[in-house]
């Protein structure tokens, strides 16, 4: 049973047209994952610094930090 109208996929594709949708938009998404991928990092690396400097704050003088690195 056919959908498409062939009969057969022993055939050429690119006389087919369309096999899959959204052809033709792969590097556009390649770009938008690329740039979601590096934003990513860059809002993480962001977040993770702000962190720090909240802990970092809340010991004012580093006495906590410099006994846990002692400890160590």
């Amino acid at each position: 049973m056919s959908t498409n109208g062939m009969s057969s996929w022993a055939v050429d594709l690119k006389d087919v047209a369309a096999v899959y949708p959204f052809q033709g938009t792969e590097f556009i998404m390649f770009i938008i994952g690329l740039a979601f991928w590096i934003w990513w990092h860059v809002a993480q690396m962001r977040m993770e610094k702000e962190e720090i400097h909240h802990e970092m704050d809340a010991d004012a003088s580093g006495k906590k930090a410099k006994e846990a690195i002692d400890r160590y």
